[in-house]
């Protein structure tokens, strides 16, 4: 073991166990976690060669080899808790890339969710027993994030109770879909459906695009793989052309809207339902937000505390990178904010599932709320930790550049999420529509309920005390007191938006043009919104702590990913009369302070998180701090060292060398 980073761990304030069963949701899951992740790192048939020396095909190849092992051993060891299937494949992704990723997280849940009785019976075998082995394909070539312009149409044909699938346009393809190009042999087809010579909008439909005992591609079916991207090597994504793929009326999911054998149509009880895979999918990267970030913040808290650089004093030994304040500026919030990111994505998962309850009960009333909550915490969540993943390794310094460092992957694998599942602008202006309606009704007296029922308090007290005549009544050092800064901040900037997008209607401007004028301020507010939800949950999460010693370090934690978040919006605070240009610089020295505290237990904190070596894969974040050995070792297993000289100094540098 380093010493460094053994003296950070016996300086270390609170039980780092304790810390991890609040993390994981209690002791026995901890346990049970981590029993699971021993069955996956000491199974021999998961080890492989470093992906990062292998070629694209072969990376692909060892992915579909290695899902496929997962599966069997899932039935071999009889996991068949959901829960634990979590934990057996978070494992499992820590090691290698799945291959069959859409298949869980979104083609087996649009079945479950969206398939009336009669579907489920037919296809839940299949798809449970992968012979059906499926994608999601919803984006196009020429529409992403706005679903409602796909161009892929159904056309039911009554005399054969058949949909006719096209692509009519080449902006029609289907493209991006994980698994598609050479995996998949069905596809979940987001198309519209056109019947009785109406367009009925957006419908989900089961299209079988490869044969199911040949895997060829079946008539009218083009599909293949998209080619390398930014990142992902293992993953295929595809792309998908249908010219005149006639499927059964049944094919068509029809848990909610329907398509009688005559035509007719019958539309589902909340349009938003269509969309109901992709309100899951949202709310789960909240929690990948918060597993990526915290990997990151691993890595560069343990390596600061193991590297040693410059010097503070002339003449002394190099300090410890994790001593100088730059440092702990750069990592510490971040680190805060990996673990507000994990309580607010357990609360995503519990409300998930919550209202998913109330839905198949035939109570749709909380799904508008549920759709703008995920929407803007998935954009403010993604953006926050990618912008943060770069941070972590810049902050390594040319360490941080290396793939032995494991952040370029980390960087590459999770910057799509700002992307796929909806467009952070995009979401946060659907988040924004949503506040802006909720204000509305406030205004007229109407009582909210849920999330954005702060917005009725908060009106009444900003209208009880205009900003010029309210002194600033918070206190900086108190986290409740934070949390009504930033109810109020947030209510404010929802309030500035509604009457900057009033102001652009009243001046006669159509309302798209209105809301286009008004996007900015828009999306400040869904920002300020989100940003208050997620210190909420976190001071919240506090309550049900009961050790002191790690209620104490969470609270530092707490407190600073609060004053961090008011440092750096300072203007908004200011303007809604919230904070007073006097108390900003106590700010920046409470900052100060609270960052000494953390510095403490930094090294404590990211332990919780409990990564296994094997499942970081990252020679700077090793458990033991033992940097350098290790990331000699590494280089060494590069293929460019497999020969003392390379192939390519007999065929070009010696016949260089000798004609000049």
């Amino acid at each position: 073991m380093n010493p460094d980073i053994q003296r950070e761990r016996e300086n270390a304030t609170f039980n780092t166990d304790l810390l991890t069963n609040i993390l994981d949701g209690g002791q026995e899951k901890t346990r049970r976690r981590r029993e699971i992740e021993s069955l996956v790192i000491s199974d021999p048939d998961f080890q492989q060669e470093d992906p990062n020396f292998l070629s694209r095909s072969e990376r692909y190849d060892a992915a579909v080899k290695k899902s496929a092992q997962m599966i069997l051993k899932l039935r071999e060891y009889g996991i068949s808790d959901p829960e634990e299937i979590y934990f057996y494949k978070s494992v499992f992704r820590g090691l290698h890339h799945e291959a069959f990723g859409l298949h869980f997280v979104m083609f087996m849940p649009t079945l479950q969710s969206q398939c009336d009785a009669q579907q489920r019976k037919k296809w839940l075998p299949l798809a449970e027993s992968f012979k059906a082995l499926g994608t999601y394909a919803q984006t196009e070539m020429g529409h992403g994030t706005f679903i409602r312009g796909l161009e892929t149409t159904a056309t039911y044909d009554p005399a054969t109770q058949e949909f006719v699938m096209n692509s009519p346009t080449v902006s029609s393809i289907k493209w991006w879909p994980g698994g598609l190009g050479k995996t998949s042999n069905h596809a979940v087809v987001l198309a519209q459906l056109y019947t009785q010579g109406t367009c009925h909008g957006l419908h989900a439909f089961i299209v079988p695009i490869r044969c199911m005992s040949t895997h060829m591609p079946l008539p009218g079916v083009t599909v293949g793989d998209i080619g390398p991207k930014f990142g992902f090597d293992e993953v295929d994504n595809g792309y998908l052309k249908l010219d005149n793929v006639r499927i059964p009326r049944d094919n068509m999911l029809m848990k909610y809207a329907k398509v009688e054998p005559d035509g007719t149509y019958h539309k589902p009880p909340s349009s938003k339902l269509t969309y109901g895979t992709m309100v899951f999918i949202r709310s789960m990267i909240v929690g990948e937000s918060a597993r990526a970030l915290s990997k990151a913040s691993t890595i560069a808290i343990r390596y600061s505390a193991v590297r040693h650089q410059s010097e503070l004093r002339p003449g002394e030994a190099e300090p410890q990178i994790l001593d100088y304040q730059t440092q702990q500026y750069k990592l510490f919030p971040l680190l805060a904010t990996a673990y507000a990111f994990h309580f607010v994505g357990q609360y995503m998962r519990e409300t998930y599932h919550r209202i998913t309850g109330d839905i198949n009960q035939g109570d749709f009333s909380e799904l508008p709320e549920l759709h703008a909550l995920s929407a803007g915490l998935k954009a403010f969540t993604t953006w926050v930790a990618n912008a943060g993943i770069e941070v972590c390794r810049m902050a390594c310094g040319g360490h941080g550049y290396s793939h032995c460092s494991s952040l370029p992957s980390i960087y590459v694998t999770f910057t799509p999420t700002c992307t796929y599942e909806g467009e952070n602008t995009v979401m946060m202006l659907q988040t924004a529509r949503y506040l802006v309606k909720s204000y509305r009704q406030a205004s007229t007296g109407k009582q909210l309920s849920g999330i954005v029922s702060y917005l009725n308090e908060a009106q009444q007290r900003l209208q009880a005390h205009p900003v010029s005549s309210r002194p600033a009544p918070f206190n900086i050092s108190d986290l409740a007191s934070l949390v009504e800064a930033y109810k109020l901040r947030a209510a404010k900037l929802v309030e500035l938006a509604a009457k900057s997008l009033q102001g652009e209607l009243q001046r006669s401007i159509s309302p798209e043009d209105a809301w286009n004028n008004s996007s900015i301020d828009l999306v400040r507010a869904s920002d300020a919104h989100c940003h208050y939800v997620v210190v909420k949950l976190f001071a919240a999460k506090l309550e049900e702590v009961g050790d002191m010693a790690v209620h104490s370090a969470l609270s530092t934690l707490a407190l600073l990913y609060a004053l961090h978040g008011l440092a750096q919006n300072s203007g908004d605070f200011l303007q809604a009369g919230l904070l007073t240009v006097p108390q900003l610089s106590g700010v920046s020295q409470h900052l100060k302070d609270i960052l000494a505290q953390v510095r403490t237990n930094a090294v404590a904190l990211v332990d919780a998180f409990d990564y296994r070596d094997e499942v970081l894969n990252s020679v700077l974040g090793r458990y033991d701090g033992n940097v350098y050995e290790h990331m000699f070792e590494w280089a060494r297993k590069s293929p460019l060292n497999h020969t003392e000289v390379h192939p390519s100094y007999h065929k070009y540098l010696k016949p260089l060398q000798s004609r000049l």
